[in-house]
């Protein structure tokens, strides 16, 4: 964690990064208020893993001086689809290798990192972004860093709170989703799909569903991530699921959107 050197140099306010392939974003927090002041969102495409992060970032902090001030705290998000859900009972911190093997191509090289949900009894083992850690170690000095799929499936978990219905949580990003199924704090399961076309979402979504027994003309089907009701993914899932509905962010006492809220909702609870 990023400290300043002495109380009165305390700004009392915190820097979040999500960075993933395709870009990044940031959020602004007042740390005394616990309030996010600023959001916003910088694309760069689709970038190549090989790509030089000080090329690609570099013109981000110059046109971004909220990159640059002075926070208390800093915290990086990694967003990939390399990482994979362990239970406190099988989990060995000395393989975590082995653990991402069976979803992913592992390299001996490799950089592995894992965040503990402790409330939850497992453990989220990820291959983090280390060009882009080394990057921002250059900005920063020190800071914590923690994959977006833990926030996600932390917070879904905590909203499933004595309700012993099972439900599905689709996180819509631009080329990929994530489905996470919950019932009474218990992860039933997580996965993430590619997609392309609107039919490739719903194949994921009733695929899935069959795996696990859920009719659609019962589950509930909750939507976040970037989605409104005016998409074609919405459309879709409309068509196929009976119960289809937004997520329901009014509990995010803030300034911004209720589509902000979905589109940043893990950024917002990092």
């Amino acid at each position: 964690m990023y400290q300043n050197t002495s109380v009165t140099d305390k700004t009392y306010r915190k820097l979040a990064i999500q960075v993933s392939l395709n870009g990044l974003s940031f959020v602004t927090f007042d740390t005394i208020l616990n309030k996010p002041l600023a959001v916003k969102t910088i694309s760069m495409g689709k970038v190549n893993v090989t790509s030089k992060i000080e090329d690609l970032f570099g013109e981000a902090f110059q046109t971004n001086p909220e990159l640059k001030a002075g926070y208390d705290d800093i915290v990086i998000v990694h967003s990939n689809n390399l990482s994979t859900f362990v239970p406190t009972a099988l989990f060995d911190e000395e393989y975590l290798g082995s653990y991402l093997q069976f979803n992913t191509k592992v390299f001996e090289t490799d950089f592995f990192a894992f965040d503990e949900l402790a409330n939850y009894e497992m453990n989220n083992v990820y291959i983090p972004y280390v060009n882009m850690n080394n990057y921002f170690i250059d900005q920063f000095g020190t800071f914590d860093y923690k994959h977006a799929n833990s926030i996600l499936v932390q917070k879904l978990l905590e909203v499933s709170r004595n309700n012993e219905e099972r439900k599905m949580f689709v996180h819509v990003c631009d080329s990929h989703f994530e489905i996470v199924i919950v019932q009474n704090q218990k992860l039933q399961l997580f996965n993430t799909f590619d997609y392309k076309t609107a039919e490739d979402f719903i194949y994921y979504i009733l695929f899935t569903a069959e795996q696990l027994h859920l009719n659609p003309e019962h589950f509930k089907l909750e939507l976040l991530g970037k989605i409104t009701e005016d998409d074609a993914l919405y459309d879709i899932a409309y068509k196929y699921v009976r119960n289809v509905s937004l997520f329901d962010v009014s509990s995010m006492q803030n300034q911004f959107t209720e589509t902000e809220n979905r589109e940043h909702f893990i950024l917002l609870h990092s």
